[in-house]
């Protein structure tokens, strides 16, 4: 049954103290919904966030047995595709994401939607360019595999709670770290630097305004879809040194862009751009935010 609205309607979101929870949260509050969330980060807890490791079974289980959320939406995650400890790929994104499933099945009302944050790196190197739902996985690395492993886990409830699994493809926006590559080039030119080192430059991603994605999740918690895996798409893909030569018109100031070989992934995906179709068939939503009006938030937050 589709939910009216989410006003006064419990929901939960792991590692809401990140970059997408905190706008996803504010977002969440603007409708209505009372909003509490999971994190690591003793800094960020309150009232309303628990600092817990979703990956400590009897401690999701005592906590969701005690707020029984009527929403949640699940985002923690080792998500920084370069983070040597690969076993932490699999701890967090696999196992926790069991350990939560387990205890949401154990609360006496189950939720009224699940959603899953996976990543648009399953798809991994494809042959065609815009990359649809439908398409065999084919990932590359160990961020990569960990999130199609928690997708394949996933699948295996769907029968028992009402899951959506969302494939997020590139977004960013002002508050994002800056070891992740849109940031870095902003921080670079807020900073007036003359250089900036990256790794390879022949690489076209969409680039989607971390709004338009929040808005995307509550048009998510808000349909009737169950049991589907959806692209977080826009279909729009920007090269590289696209952004570069925005970010020097914004600027009026021309960077000099070298390469370290440092930076280069020897498996790096070429193109990442996803379908937005099945997205908007489910939830009736489009994409409103550009690039020069993202890179701009960015430049004067």
């Amino acid at each position: 049954m589709k939910p009216a609205s989410l006003s006064n309607k419990r929901v939960l979101i792991t590692g809401i103290d990140g970059f997408t929870g905190k706008v996803l949260a504010d977002t969440l509050r603007s409708q209505g919904a009372i909003v509490f969330g999971t994190t690591q980060n003793q800094n960020f807890v309150s009232d309303v966030i628990s600092l817990i490791d979703i990956s400590e079974q009897s401690a999701m289980k005592e906590f969701i047995a005690q707020f029984a959320p009527d929403f949640v939406i699940h985002l923690a995650a080792i998500s920084f595709v370069a983070s040597e400890n690969k076993l932490s790929f699999y701890k967090v994104n696999v196992l926790g994401t069991e350990i939560l499933l387990d205890s949401l099945l154990a609360l006496p009302q189950k939720p009224e939607k699940v959603i899953l944050a996976s990543s648009a790196t399953v798809y991994g190197n494809q042959t065609v360019h815009v990359l649809h739902e439908g398409l065999c996985p084919n990932p590359v690395n160990h961020y990569g595999f960990s999130k199609l492993a928690m997708e394949q886990l996933a699948a295996t409830y769907f029968s028992q709670l009402p899951i959506i699994i969302t494939r997020r493809f590139n977004y960013t926006g002002p508050g994002q770290a800056n070891h992740f590559l849109i940031p870095k080039i902003v921080f670079h030119y807020k900073r007036n630097e003359k250089v900036i080192e990256l790794g390879n430059l022949d690489v076209a991603r969409e680039f989607n305004d971390i709004r338009d994605v929040a808005g995307v999740y509550r048009a998510l918690l808000l349909s009737s879809a169950q049991g589907e895996i959806v692209n977080i798409a826009s279909g729009r893909a920007v090269k590289l040194l696209d952004v570069i030569e925005a970010m020097n018109r914004l600027s009026a100031y021309e960077m000099e862009v070298r390469v370290n070989p440092a930076f280069v992934r020897a498996n790096e995906i070429k193109e990442l751009t996803g379908s937005p179709d099945k997205l908007v068939g489910i939830a009736g939503i489009h994409f409103s935010f550009g690039l020069d009006g993202l890179l701009n938030s960015m430049y004067l937050d």
